[in-house]
């Protein structure tokens, strides 16, 4: 049987960016996962429907617009769960605004290229050469693009705006996401990849905007993966998670 991808036993992306804060913040993080937000399973939703179309009602299905604060509508809302067994339920209103983003990204010859060629959702394994300590990735989107191959992960976001995307960049560790992914894909395939991100605002027009990250914005992902990882490797051995006043109990570098 084929492993879940959240079981796989591996450091990935999101956790590890939450040691830039302290160990301690990571450590609770895989100890206690969050449920996922509205926001969160939106774009998880949009992410299935772009990336997987033929998939998508594997995993999702339409629910019914009902009130469940009446007795109807609760009994209406139990037998819809009942019917959909484990797929997660998408609104009417949210599918037709996923629809539309599909539509603004096939608008977009860029990012239609990017995003609907190619393998999607492959789970990638590695040990790191560095600590020896396993390591998992999902690239949305392993494709060619004129010429050269490139990871390409899709981003719904706020806004597409001049500056805006490249905040996010800094506050969500997409450097390290670049520099992770594209170490991971080496690891498998001994090939260079480039990287590209496909950014998308969650509300009309859906506007779309590409991002082709050039080598320094990889190196300094290095860098910063590089650091964590030695702080994560560090904690791992002794069992010792500390928080914003307990450095000291990482030792000398």
């Amino acid at each position: 049987m084929k492993m879940n991808y959240d079981e796989i036993k591996a450091v990935r992306r999101s956790a590890l960016w939450e040691i830039r804060k302290s160990p301690a913040h990571y450590h609770y993080m895989i100890t206690h996962p969050e449920e996922p937000t509205p926001a969160l399973t939106f774009g998880i939703a949009a992410h299935k429907y772009i990336l997987e179309p033929k998939d998508f009602w594997n995993d999702y299905a339409l629910a019914p617009d009902v009130d469940r604060r009446t007795k109807a509508g609760k009994e209406t809302w139990a037998q819809f769960l009942e019917n959909a067994k484990d797929k997660i339920p998408v609104t009417n209103s949210d599918l037709e605004s996923i629809i539309a983003m599909d539509e603004a990204i096939m608008n977009n010859k860029t990012a239609e290229r990017l995003l609907k060629t190619g393998t999607h959702e492959v789970p990638i394994e590695w040990i790191d050469s560095e600590t020896a300590e396993p390591c998992k990735c999902r690239p949305d989107v392993l494709t060619e693009f004129n010429g050269k191959k490139y990871i390409v992960d899709y981003k719904t976001t706020t806004s597409c705006e001049d500056g805006a995307f490249e905040r996010s960049c800094r506050y969500y560790g997409y450097k390290l996401q670049a520099a992770m992914y594209t170490e991971g894909v080496f690891c498998n395939s001994f090939e260079q990849y480039e990287f590209a991100f496909v950014a998308q605002e969650k509300n009309p027009p859906y506007a779309v905007r590409v991002y082709f990250c050039d080598r320094g914005f990889i190196e300094e992902g290095m860098e910063i993966f590089r650091n964590l990882m030695a702080i994560y490797h560090k904690c791992n051995l002794s069992g010792i998670w500390p928080g914003y006043e307990d450095k000291e109990l990482l030792g000398d570098e």
